[in-house]
């Protein structure tokens, strides 16, 4: 599947999903400055060679534009270039599973929320892999696939338990009877659980998660991490009522409960081992 399968339907104001998409698109600057800062607790985010792979709206682009050196690769380049100014070095209209890439090295790679569009190959972060330089890092977001919250109501659809489909399988039972419209789209999300992620990075890279840098930055009003009606609900809730210190306490970075059937999204650095 080609990155950045935004069709039309996404711009269009009768389709169920397109207010979940306008505030995607509307905080897309904010996403880029979460993402910075997740990544300048492990690098300083200049003079880099970033890769960005799905640049959507291109709000990240803009963020890292001005000091470091950008690849993007976007399969609509209309929405990108609205954001951008000079210092996006290349767009590649491009196929992340085969990426258009040979010789070129980064030093940062970023797979914001696209990872579960993609018709993934085994491959896929070997090919990664080899074209991080030594000391390179990708940062990674997706959406948990056990998440509780997750699976009350699905990111995509706000519906529940589809979270736990394949692609093949929301097709089948809910986009041909119910969304029909949305049929033939490649870029139908298929969520991953943390053990699928591990199993696909292949022990190439070291995992480190951001959980509870995360939740700390979403309590105290980031805008650029969630989008949903059902999440932000759940989040005024939880100011209402006061969790914010509970909510901080129980956070962590393990391979535990938390981060296996709670947190809603992944925000994963990994660092590449050696060969």
């Amino acid at each position: 599947m080609e990155i950045g399968s935004f069709t039309s339907t996404n711009y269009d104001k009768a389709h169920p999903n397109y207010e979940r998409w306008r505030r995607a698109r509307e905080i897309s600057l904010e996403r880029g400055k979460f993402i910075k800062s997740v990544l300048s607790n492990f690098i300083d985010c200049k003079n880099l060679r970033i890769l960005d792979i799905g640049s959507g709206e291109g709000g990240t682009v803009k963020i890292f534009e001005e000091d470091n050196t950008v690849v993007s690769i976007e399969k609509n380049p209309g929405r990108l270039i609205k954001q951008i100014n000079t210092g996006l070095k290349l767009l590649i209209l491009g196929n992340a599973v085969n990426l258009p890439l040979k010789e070129r090295t980064f030093n940062l790679i970023i797979l914001q929320d696209c990872i579960e569009h993609l018709k993934i190959k085994r491959n896929l972060f070997e090919q990664l892999h080899q074209l991080l330089d030594d000391n390179g890092i990708i940062y990674l977001s997706t959406p948990n696939k056990y998440s509780f919250f997750n699976i009350i109501s699905d990111p995509h659809w706000g519906l529940p338990i589809v979270a736990f489909f394949s692609r093949k399988n929301i097709k089948k039972y809910f986009l041909k009877y119910f969304r029909k419209r949305d049929f033939l789209r490649e870029d139908i999300a298929e969520l991953f659980s943390l053990s699928e992620l591990e199993k696909l990075f292949g022990g190439k890279f070291e995992m480190i998660l951001n959980t509870k840098f995360a939740l700390k930055e979403l309590l105290r009003g980031n805008k650029g991490l969630i989008w949903s009606d059902f999440h932000l609900r759940l989040l005024r809730l939880a100011k209402r009522i006061h969790l914010e210190k509970f909510l901080n306490h129980i956070a962590n970075d393990k391979r535990g409960v938390l981060n296996k059937f709670i947190t809603p999204t992944f925000y994963l650095i990994l660092i590449k081992k050696e060969k």
